[in-house]
């Protein structure tokens, strides 16, 4: 995925349920994600149509899967498990083994999804956020 890809995959990822856009998903914020990750994040093509997309980046010793969402059309011909593989093994190369995602806990769809694929829910810790800004959709 670059920058150019943009549009096509924020008009993807808009229209995929129980995936949440906020400010921090403008185009600004996502090339600056992109650059800082280089080579991890990836598309689906269909001829020339992105029909899968997914956003993956690293803090030096975890991964962090973000945003993956295929097109309706096109789920259940494993481009979403491909897409998944595709950045974990570039995670690999660069020494990063543990990967983390994010799932909404009514999701039940895409945390089947990740379980069937080998991911495995973590019970045992909570997310919390700090927003040091007053924008609270950041």
């Amino acid at each position: 995925m670059d920058i150019s890809d943009y549009e096509s995959v924020i008009s993807l990822w808009s229209q995929t349920e129980s995936l949440s856009l906020r400010d921090a998903d403008s185009k600004e914020s996502i090339e600056n994600y992109l650059n800082r990750n280089q080579g991890l994040s990836f598309v689906a093509l269909d001829n020339n149509d992105i029909v899968g997309a997914v956003l993956v980046g690293t803090d030096g010793r975890r991964g962090y899967l973000q945003h993956l969402a295929v097109s309706p059309k096109y789920r259940g011909q494993k481009i979403g498990h491909n897409l998944v593989e595709k950045s974990v093994a570039a995670l690999a190369v660069m020494g990063i083994s543990k990967t983390h995602l994010f799932v909404y806990s009514d999701n039940v769809k895409a945390q089947g999804f990740y379980e069937k694929t080998g991911w495995f829910p973590r019970d045992e810790i909570r997310m919390y956020s700090f927003n040091s800004s007053e924008n609270s959709n950041v």
